[in-house]
Parts: structure tokens; C-alpha cells; sequence
């Protein structure tokens, strides 16, 4: 698998959250792939589970979106550190930062996601 490849599953993750696009934002992962978001909560797994999970957030938020700042490749394992901005549907605005991990399998999808970020946090500043 080629760095390139990598590089486009973690970007068309982040992508896909930013554009509020499902459709190619699972296309990212692998058909059988597991998220862990965040790590501690039961995981999602497979498109359905997962397709769960944004549909979720949108019912949660008006818009999510998490930028790229720091990216860390070592062959099919990936660390970022993001930033992210949510707007609730009773319109207040709130930033975070987590760290998600990633493997990619051998067809250059994702196969394993770990985010870490503090969710209980969002949500009070989100109400408060």
C-alpha cells in the first residue's frame, strides 16, 4: 500500500464530516471496519453501525467539522491531531481537539478508528 493511498482514507474521512457527506465519508472505510469515537463508548462497527453514527450526529448538530492540524504516518497506521468545530441546533458554537488513530487495510480503507476527545466536555459547553 502506498503512502498516497493512506493519506486519501484519512483525508476523505475528514472530508466527509466537513461536507456532510455519508455516502463518502463510509466509501473511507472498509465494509467490515470499527470505530471506537469516541474510545470508551461501545464501538461502531460495519457501514451500518457506522452509518448509525453520522446520521446520529446530525441529528445532534446543525454542522460538525474537524480540520487536519498535525498527521502521522508510519506505513498502514496513521495519528492526527484535529481541531473541531460543532454548531448546535440551538445555534451555539463549540471548539475541541482529540487525536484519532487509524489503520488502513491492504485495499486503502479504514479498518480500525480510535478517537480520543472528551465528549461529556462539548456537549456541557454545547448547553451551557
Amino acid at each position: 500500500m502506498s503512502k498516497e493511498q493512506v493519506e486519501k482514507a484519512v483525508a476523505g474521512y475528514f472530508a466527509g464530516i466537513r461536507d456532510n457527506d455519508k455516502e463518502s465519508w463510509l466509501a473511507h472505510f472498509a465494509t467490515d471496519g470499527v470505530s471506537h469515537d469516541p474510545v470508551g463508548a461501545p464501538p461502531h462497527e460495519g457501514h451500518e453501525g457506522l452509518s448509525k453514527f453520522f446520521d446520529g450526529m446530525n441529528k445532534m448538530f446543525a454542522s460538525v467539522s474537524l480540520v487536519e492540524q498535525d498527521v502521522f504516518i508510519a506505513g498502514n497506521e496513521v495519528a492526527v491531531s484535529w481541531h473541531g468545530e460543532i454548531i448546535g441546533k440551538n445555534g451555539r458554537t463549540v471548539t475541541f481537539a482529540g487525536i484519532n488513530t487509524f489503520v488502513i487495510d491492504s485495499a486503502g480503507k479504514i479498518a480500525l478508528l480510535r478517537a480520543y476527545w472528551n465528549p461529556r466536555a462539548m456537549i456541557k459547553e454545547l448547553n451551557s
